[in-house]
């Protein structure tokens, strides 16, 4: 569902990414950590095609991100970390609005999927309010409902639970967790490990523009020499990564 071949990006004369290699079957859900500056957030823009790559390529579901961007970009949702909304809509306008983005839009169907996203996100009642007396909390669902609303089989995800309480967090997780078991491949990139522990497959660490390791958080133990939590193994991975430098 994402294949990258030999990924760089390169601003001046930082090298961001670096020759990064993957390759996320469909269904996984498939945690990117790595510490701060180390690549995680340009990456993820150029998997959704917000940057151009220095050198390398990048598919999603067969379709090349460059060539074919229209048809990729529609197969993906992307919930960045600091989500852009407008306040002078509503959220149920500002659901509207994002659907008509897509094709085939305006069905009674989608009328119908509204419905029941804001009601599972607890939103009814408050859809004809304006977002700009939203929560953060109420802001960040409404986000998630509006990447649900085109059935994508790609989810990029940055930082997902900034903001929400602790019923909505647990919401997003076991949403995200339905949607792997349906097919979705989801990509997530967070600092809060407790949150990749809990919920992926495999785990990729990258530090400093390059791919550090990738594996399952038994493997990435193994790899560690840690048969601890995945904040241990992270901190001894990306340490030596940083002594080595």
């Amino acid at each position: 569902m994402i294949k990258i071949e030999n990924l760089t990006k390169i601003f001046g004369d930082l090298i961001a990414v670096n020759d990064l290699c993957l390759n996320i079957p469909q269904g996984e859900f498939f945690a990117f950590l790595g510490p701060n500056a180390a690549g995680k957030t340009t990456t993820i823009k150029l998997l959704t095609g917000l940057l151009k790559p220095s050198a390398g390529h990048i598919s999603i579901c067969g379709l090349d991100i460059e060539k074919d961007y229209c048809a990729a970009k529609a197969l993906i949702s992307y919930i960045p970390d600091m989500p852009f909304l407008y306040d002078k809509l509503t959220g149920r306008e500002f659901l509207d609005f994002i659907r008509s983005l897509y094709p085939g839009s305006g069905t009674c169907a989608e009328e119908q999927l509204i419905d029941e996203l804001l009601d599972v996100f607890s939103l009814k009642g408050c859809e004809y309010q304006l977002i700009e007396f939203y929560s953060h909390g109420m802001r960040q669902k409404l986000v998630f409902a509006a990447a649900l609303l085109h059935s994508p089989r790609v989810m990029i995800i940055d930082e997902p639970m900034v903001g929400l309480d602790p019923h909505a967090s647990r919401l997003v997780k076991d949403i995200l967790k339905q949607k792997t078991k349906e097919g979705v491949t989801v990509f997530l990139s967070t600092h809060t490990l407790s949150v990749a522990e809990e919920l992926a497959e495999r785990i990729g660490i990258i530090d400093r523009g390059k791919l550090l390791t990738v594996g399952t958080l038994s493997q990435l133990r193994q790899a560690s020499g840690i048969n601890g939590k995945l904040e241990d193994v992270f901190l001894r991975l990306t340490e030596e990564e940083g002594a080595q430098a």
